[in-house]
């Protein structure tokens, strides 16, 4: 029996457990953790970390997890801190990355809840990925007369909403830039909305850059509603 191997052995188990939360026993140390020997070789490591208090058998036929002094020895001689250094780069560049969509992700969910609210028309955003869009107050258009009496003309704006991914291309294919545009009845491009006018305009929060604006009757109150996606605009990209 090796100290090496013998540590080797103590460091699989206390990863294993670390892993799992599952005692382990020497076949899956074996296996998991290439060892070149035989299992008896590694039952006998097994069973000489545990006479010198490394390890224990938490319940009779388990297998066996690591003691305080055997995290002790690990973490003062077998940690490899170099490499776990590399993945606590990596998984905090991943969570950032994501905590920074989720706080923009936030912020446009509150955009569209005040234009919403203040406009009384359907808003919507794209997301940071650009692949989905967030809509709110549907119900706001379906109460306006133009909709409120023809349910084909309603089911075509919901049909346009419903399917993201249409939407989102129209967006990308139109001529927008970070000032509110208007399109009025005819001038939308897909013949379902061409009852409706559209306002959108561009936002760009810490890099991340989508679309926001209103949807709703050409019988809207444009001035006011222009003036309400410029100032939440504003709001958000501050």
């Amino acid at each position: 029996m090796t100290q090496d191997r013998k540590k080797k052995v103590l460091s699989a188990i206390v990863k294993h457990f670390i892993n799992t939360a599952e005692p382990v026993g020497s076949n899956t140390i074996l296996v998991s953790y290439k060892f070149s020997v035989s299992p008896a070789t590694i039952r006998n490591d097994m069973a000489a970390l545990e006479k010198e208090g490394f390890i224990y058998q938490p319940h009779t036929s388990a297998g066996r997890v690591p003691t305080d002094q055997g995290y002790r020895l690990y973490i003062d001689e077998m940690a490899d801190y170099e490499q776990a250094h590399k993945q606590a780069l990596e998984v905090l560049q991943q969570v950032t990355e994501q905590y920074k969509v989720e706080k923009v992700k936030n912020r446009i969910y509150d955009a569209v809840e005040l234009i919403t609210r203040a406009t009384e028309n359907v808003s919507f955003a794209t997301l940071p990925d650009n692949k989905r869009t967030f809509y709110l107050g549907l119900a706001n258009v379906l109460r306006q007369p133009e909709f409120a009496t023809d349910s084909i003309r309603a089911s075509q704006v919901i049909e346009v909403l419903e399917k993201n991914d249409n939407f989102v291309q129209l967006l990308s294919d139109l001529d927008i830039s970070d000032k509110v545009k208007i399109f009025i009845g005819k001038e939308n491009i897909l013949e379902q909305i061409q009852s409706c006018s559209l306002m959108v305009t561009t936002y760009n929060i810490d890099g991340f850059q989508g679309y926001f604006g209103i949807l709703g009757p050409t019988r809207m109150k444009y001035p006011f509603n222009r003036a309400i996606m410029e100032e939440i605009k504003k709001l958000i990209e501050k």
